[in-house]
């Protein structure tokens, strides 16, 4: 595995993580954006692996869905890309010497500088992302790549081994890893820069980076977890057949990133297709034998179909990855808030902070939990940790007005 530079300049702006999504009907899970790469496989493995995943597509089952080209994720509107150029050209000083392009550029897309703003959960293609201005980490990789294009300034993209973070969107688990990118130094006319020096644009700046594992992937990697963002986005949504589409463009991609199988599974699992969809779950775990998200998919099938023996032999395995998941002790949490069971409500919504302390709706459980059982400074506290750590403004306006009506009371 590629590991940072010693001195690489860091540039981190206000954003996210790129997400990998969980699907689950209790433990059916289909991660999106996992980031697991197979290095250890051979060459003949890998063409031989290659060859069989097509054999894992079942178009007939599916309307046909026009879906956009892969370059196309990555273009600009011509109109926008003139502009960068020019405003790039604008930033000469009296003595005609320009920043280098890519110190500019991660000024240019820093959302703390007026730039782009992150917005979680929906993946767009750079053009989008230019045209709103905003996007999660994904969209405004796929962005700071096309104006990276648009510059001429060379790129590397990295996969960040970071701890998982969870989150849940309506009834899927979502476990977000992260990705973020190099902007390298290229001698350009007029410029001046330490020759060889590379900035790293990270948006994820609460996080320190520097003792994960890094792996470095090409475009074409990163343009099929684009699609499977967006496949996992679509089956959210129900949309079956773009969905499909979707995955099937980022498994033809890379057919080593497991995610994108894992994605096409949960796809025929949620139609009804289970013999597809344990085909695809073999296919994960002869290239990663201890894929855990293939596991628990595995293990849902196994259960449905009294097929025991082999039930339990996983079953081991998933139990020591739930008690991982900090939305197992948020339910427990709930249950035993809404059956009047405070104080068992407290303990588990605090082992749910303690393994995911960014979540919102935990910090919401404990202000109410608290409130009810008469400790309003805790109340107040975690009411307003809620507030602060929640994006949309729905969340914002119903936290806002809890607080509000605690300070009154």
């Amino acid at each position: 595995m590629l590991q940072e530079n010693e001195n690489p300049e860091n540039i981190f702006f206000t954003s996210k993580y790129s997400s990998r999504l969980l699907i689950n009907s209790f433990y059916l899970l289909m991660i999106s954006f996992v980031f697991s790469f197979l290095t250890a496989c051979s060459s003949t493995t890998q063409t031989k692996n290659t060859a069989r995943v097509s054999t894992l597509f079942s178009d007939n089952d599916f309307n046909s869905v026009t879906i956009p080209d892969t370059d196309t994720i990555f273009e600009l509107p011509e109109e926008m890309a003139n502009d960068i150029r020019k405003e790039y050209a604008r930033s000469a000083g009296i003595n005609g010497e320009k920043q280098a392009a890519n110190k500019w550029l991660a000024e240019y897309i820093g959302a703390q500088e007026g730039g782009f703003e992150y917005r979680d959960h929906y993946t767009r293609m750079a053009s989008v992302t230019a045209e709103e201005r905003a996007g999660n980490c994904m969209s405004l990789v796929v962005l700071s790549t096309a104006i990276a294009e648009v510059l001429g300034v060379p790129v590397k993209f990295q996969d960040i081994d970071v701890e998982p973070i969870w989150d849940r969107r309506g009834g899927f688990y979502l476990v977000n890893g992260h990705v973020n990118m190099k902007l390298l130094h290229v001698d350009q006319p007029n410029t001046y820069s330490m020759r060889g020096s590379e900035i790293l644009v990270d948006f994820l700046p609460e996080r320190s980076i520097r003792a994960y594992k890094i792996q470095q992937i090409n475009k074409q990697t990163l343009a099929g977890m684009y699609f499977n963002n967006v496949a996992a986005e679509a089956l959210v949504r129900n949309e079956y057949d773009l969905a499909y589409a979707l995955a099937k463009r980022a498994i033809e991609l890379d057919p080593f990133y497991v995610n994108s199988i894992n994605t096409l599974a949960v796809i025929y699992r949620h139609k009804g297709m289970d013999d597809l969809a344990e085909q695809a779950y073999r296919h994960v775990l002869q290239l990663e034998a201890k894929n855990i998200t293939t596991l628990y998919n595995l293990a849902i099938i196994l259960g449905e179909q009294d097929r025991l023996e082999e039930w339990k032999q996983v079953h081991k395995v998933l139990e020591l990855a739930r008690i991982n998941n900090p939305f197992y002790y948020f339910d427990m949490a709930q249950q035993a808030y809404f059956e009047k069971q405070y104080q068992e409500a407290l303990v588990w919504y605090k082992r749910a902070v303690d393994r995911a302390d960014y979540r919102h709706e935990f910090y919401f459980g404990l202000s109410r939990a608290y409130w009810v059982t008469g400790d309003e400074r805790r109340a107040k506290k975690n009411m307003e940790k809620a507030l602060d750590l929640s994006i949309d403004e729905t969340s914002q306006h119903r936290y806002r007005g809890k607080l509000q009506a605690m300070m009154r009371h």
